[in-house]
Order: C-alpha cells, then sequence, then structure tokens
C-alpha cells in the first residue's frame, strides 16, 4: 500500500510511523506531507531517511491511504482533495467526527463502519478510543444503563505545545507557547469551558462519539474532562450503570479475553494501571474493578492508555489494516 501521513513531524505524526513499522504494515511507498516550515527534514522509517515535503495541492499523491494529523483546518481543507483524487483519509482531527457521511471507527467496536466510506474515515478522540471497547463488552453482556466517566488526561493529548508547555513549568521556566493560561504544573485544570453551565468541547466530544460509535444514540452519559501534570497517557475513572445485573469479579475474567484490553487489578500488590505503566504499550489497562453500591446494578472501574498510541495513533493505523485486503500481523 501507497501510505501518505500529513503532518509528519508532529507527536502523533511520529508515532504512526513507528506504528506501522511495529505492525509490518505493507508500506510500498512512504510520503511524508508537513506545512512549509517542516519541508526539508528527514525522518527516518525503517532504516532509512525519509525527506518531508510542504502540503500543497502539487504534492497530493494518487492511490494511497492517507493518515492526518494536521489539525482541524488543514483537514477541512485537504482531506477531501485526497479523496477527490481516489485517495482514503483516516483523519485524526475533529473536523469530521459528526458528519454522518464519514465513518468513526475504533477497531473491534464497529470495524465494518470502516467499509462504508466515501474517502474519509474518522479518528475518535483520543479519550473516547480508549473507554469504548470496555463499554462495548459490557454492553454487549449486561446493557447499558448510564456512564459517568472523569478523565484525568495529559497535556499532551493538544500536541508537542502541550508537553512543552508543562515541561517549561515543571522546570521553572516561562512557556514560549501555552495551551491554557492556566499552569500545567503542580496542578489539575479544566480544557476550555465554553461557559457558565457548559460543558468543554473535550466533554462533549466523549458523549457524541460516543453514543455514535456504539450506535446508542440515547446513552445517558456524564462527563468531566481534567488534564493532570504528566508527560504521557490519559486516565478514566467510570461509574457504569447496566441494565442487567453485573457482578465485579465475572466481570474482571470477562474484560481480561477483550482482544486488546489487559486488566491489572491487584491494589494490594500495587498492581493497577498507571500511564507510566501504560507508556509505549498498544492496550487499554483496566483496573480497580468493583461494585457500586449506589445503584440497583453497577461497576466502578478505572482505564488507562498510551494517548499517543491508542488513543491517536495506533487506532488509525488499525483502521487502515481494515482497509488491507490481507490481515497484517504486528511484530
Amino acid at each position: 500500500m501507497n501510505v501518505t501521513i500529513v503532518g509528519a513531524t508532529g507527536l502523533v505524526g511520529r508515532t504512526m510511523l513507528r506504528v506501522l513499522h511495529e505492525r509490518n504494515f505493507p508500506v510500498t511507498t512512504l510520503t511524508l506531507l508537513a506545512s512549509p516550515r517542516s519541508a526539508g527534514t528527514t525522518i527516518p522509517f525503517a532504516g532509512q531517511q525519509v525527506a518531508v515535503l510542504p502540503l500543497s495541492a502539487e504534492t497530493i499523491p494518487t492511490n494511497t491511504i492517507a493518515l492526518f494529523s494536521a489539525g482541524g483546518a488543514a483537514s477541512r481543507q485537504w482531506a477531501p482533495q485526497f479523496a477527490e483524487r481516489g485517495n482514503v483519509v483516516i483523519d485524526n482531527s475533529s473536523a469530521w467526527r459528526m458528519d454522518p457521511t464519514v465513518p468513526l471507527v475504533v477497531p473491534g467496536v464497529n470495524s465494518a463502519d470502516a467499509q462504508l466510506h466515501r474517502g474519509i474515515i474518522a479518528n475518535p478522540n483520543c479519550s473516547t478510543i480508549q473507554m469504548v471497547p470496555v463499554l462495548d463488552a459490557i454492553h454487549k453482556r449486561y446493557g447499558l444503563k448510564r456512564v459517568v466517566v472523569s478523565t484525568y488526561q495529559s497535556p499532551s493529548g493538544a500536541g508537542q505545545q502541550g508537553v512543552d508547555q508543562l515541561q517549561a513549568e515543571l522546570a521553572g521556566q516561562e512557556p514560549t507557547s501555552r495551551i491554557t493560561p492556566l499552569p500545567l504544573a503542580y496542578n489539575a485544570v479544566f480544557h476550555t469551558i465554553e461557559g457558565v453551565g457548559h460543558g468543554s468541547e473535550e466533554e462533549l466530544k466523549m458523549q457524541r462519539e460516543t453514543r455514535r460509535i456504539m450506535h446508542l444514540d440515547d446513552l445517558r452519559m456524564a462527563v468531566t474532562c481534567v488534564r493532570v501534570p504528566v508527560l504521557g497517557g490519559h486516565a478514566e475513572s467510570l461509574a457504569i450503570e447496566t441494565v442487567a445485573p453485573i457482578d465485579a469479579d465475572v466481570l474482571r475474567a470477562e474484560l481480561a479475553a477483550v482482544q486488546g484490553v489487559v486488566v491489572q487489578d491487584d491494589p494490594a500488590r500495587h498492581l493497577y494501571p498507571t500511564p507510566q505503566g501504560s507508556s509505549g504499550s498498544d492496550l487499554v489497562h483496566v483496573g480497580r474493578i468493583r461494585r457500586d453500591d449506589s445503584v440497583e446494578h453497577g461497576v466502578l472501574l478505572w482505564i488507562v492508555a498510551d494517548n499517543l498510541r491508542v488513543g491517536a495513533a495506533t487506532n488509525a493505523v488499525r483502521i487502515a489494516e481494515l482497509l488491507l485486503p490481507v490481515p497484517t500481523t504486528p511484530a
């Protein structure tokens, strides 16, 4: 397959390259595109240095799977142009996620939706991606009634700028750029909130995207999203109410059998998911699974994943794998 990465020099773009290599994706020709200021640099891939080209009408290839991670504005401008030339775009921004003509896909949850594309497939929000495989497994067995989720998200979810702000503040320096006017170091801050009584865009994304991916338009959800000062990894605390009776011990074994999910649940031995423990992993880590006595049928659990991989790059590559005539075998 011919593969193009748009936004190749960013955090997610570089991670996409690593994931393509690690999963033995059959790359025939690789094209790396980025903003003009990044053009001319080289990035290593499979033992070679690949030059980065400026994104323009002249550099749009044909017959390629294009992995986009260049922001919503760039996606809205360029994704249709790529699709018009016969390419398939897998877009990591929020630009197309709620477009009814564009599939929003998490492989293993709604894989079949990828085949409904018209040239563009949307990659969900990072916090949504790590949550829905767990919710999907619970819904199929017990039926979901209500989900309450609070996130503990790394500033890396906002890209290199978020990492730079946190690292500068931890070093006692004034950041040269910011994702929030509030300090990230030694702090916990909300994503941008639209106004008093309203949610943040991140909170709305998780609600809308989860319902769309799982085809549960009426799923009741309450979401609170917070950034915490960790360099990588998103964590989520979930309170899940189900239709049928649910047993925490049984659920622990059921989730352990879900592809792409690993259960780490022995607090006595300090064995539970942490952002550091999920770093570099393509697995969704689940722990602290316990009965919720505040409702008739409910459980509490904790989910952690590497947001640059599980929540972005790996999910995009796994979507691309759904388009291959023959499945690949990750290294």
